[in-house]
């Protein structure tokens, strides 16, 4: 099964538009950002691992006939000048473990047919390597077209937002209520929320830099309860979890992958839950189809519609 492939070269122009609590990214800084879209609509994002392979995330992926990929863009439109060219996609590999109930190892491969020529602005990024640490505060971004609020509009152009890494024992207890954060999973935000990935940037990377330079993907954009809320960190598959089944899926040449260790005490190591008072009103508990705040796995278009095609 084959599906089409768009590669897109821009000359950039200067726009102003923010996600929620992001920026507009300069040309060529996130030289790894790929989007996804069907039949001319953006849904998700991707990073770009190799020559012809991108990583991206589970949930996005249906079954389809056409798929269009855009590593090196930067606008989300056609307000610059494209250099375009086509390419088919030779192979999807999702996690054989995806769970699409408790989004579990939400990770897949997809695999170009023709490689793409690397430029300034098309690069590919380096993948944390099996046994690295980001503790709890580890300085993060997050790139992507989606939404600049919860269930918002999509920005003209490629917004990032710096967030820290949150332990994954304070996220299991912020979102105790929500979802079950396991080991393949890392969380990112405030605590008093304002960034955050959003609706539509699942996919695509969490990175965080070394101290030599070098940029490090660490998550794949996951869910998350809502959009940049107190308390509620975005949840991200943990990519140092897959080294081995990305170095076993990946033919050609393989990603880079980069040991990350965070030298500071982890204070996530001590940290408790506090105990919470449960809440004495009569008022019936709200469900996912009744609250934006509830839930939000952040697929662009995403519903509580079973039959919703994407």
């Amino acid at each position: 099964l084959y599906f089409d492939i768009f590669v897109f070269v821009f000359q950039f122009l200067d726009v102003h538009s923010q996600q929620p609590g992001g920026e507009d990214a300069a040309p060529g800084s996130w030289p790894w950002q790929v989007s996804l879209s069907k039949d001319g609509s953006f849904f998700c994002g991707g990073s770009l691992i190799s020559n012809d392979w991108v990583l991206t995330a589970a949930h996005c992926i249906t079954p389809t006939t056409t798929l269009n990929i855009k590593p090196g863009q930067q606008w989300n439109g056609l307000k610059q000048n494209i250099s375009m060219f086509t390419v088919t996609l030779e192979n999807i590999i999702c996690h054989p473990d995806y769970n699409a109930a408790t989004y579990e190892n939400d990770m897949c491969l997809l695999q170009l047919s023709t490689p793409v020529n690397f430029t300034d602005y098309i690069q590919p990024v380096c993948l944390a390597a099996a046994g690295s640490t980001f503790n709890n505060g580890t300085s993060s971004w997050v790139t992507g077209f989606g939404t600049l609020e919860s269930g918002g509009s999509t920005p003209e152009i490629l917004q990032e937002v710096n967030v820290p890494i949150v332990g994954n024992n304070q996220c299991r207890c912020e979102l105790q209520n929500f979802a079950a954060i396991t080991d393949n999973m890392i969380c990112a935000g405030l605590q008093n929320g304002g960034k955050d990935s959003c609706q539509g940037d699942s996919g695509g990377p969490l990175v965080t830099k070394d101290n030599s330079g070098i940029w490090i993907q660490s998550g794949v954009v996951s869910f998350g309860q809502g959009c940049a809320l107190p308390n509620s960190p975005g949840v991200y598959a943990r990519v140092s979890q897959y080294q081995n089944w990305i170095n076993t899926t990946v033919t050609g040449t393989p990603p880079g992958f980069v040991n990350y260790f965070t030298l500071d005490f982890d204070y996530d190591l001590i940290f408790t839950c506090p105990t919470s008072t449960p809440p004495t009103t009569d008022t019936p508990p709200t469900t996912p189809c009744d609250s934006d705040s509830l839930t939000f796995w952040y697929k662009l278009n995403s519903s509580c519609l079973e039959d919703k095609e994407y």
